[in-house]
């Protein structure tokens, strides 16, 4: 048996995009700022990891509906690994987080809203394009 399951939190680095597969389900589409700070020797370091998010259904209408670029967000979800062919001809991948579930991190329009943790996506088959 494997598992694959992704907790972080961090700041949405853009506004959401939210879009629809043909089946009319509905996808957000935004990014992530995850930093680390550490001080080693006297210096302080920081790193800063950026990773794409896809959040499907009612999750990602919520996702767009209340976060904007900036915002924090406390995110659960999977890593899937993407390839394709680029105009070139040379192979792409890049890693993604599908969010199942997330929790707000801090205060803004979610105060007229809620601050409840989102229901779980209804996400398509894995071998529709999006």
């Amino acid at each position: 048996m494997f598992y694959n399951k992704v907790i972080m939190a961090g700041n949405l680095t853009r506004d959401p995009q939210l879009s629809y597969l043909p089946s009319q389900t509905s996808v957000a589409e935004f990014g992530l700022a995850i930093n680390r700070k550490w001080t080693k020797d006297g210096q302080t370091y920081e790193e800063v990891c950026f990773i794409d998010c896809i959040a499907f259904g009612r999750t990602g209408e919520n996702i767009n509906k209340y976060l904007t670029k900036g915002r924090q967000i406390f995110i659960e979800g999977r890593i899937k690994f993407d390839t394709w062919q680029a105009q070139d001809g040379s192979k792409r991948s890049k890693h993604k987080i599908i969010v199942e579930s997330f929790t707000f991190l801090d205060k803004g329009k979610v105060e007229q809203g809620t601050n409840q943790q989102a229901q779980q996506p209804t996400e398509p088959d894995d071998d529709i394009l999006w």
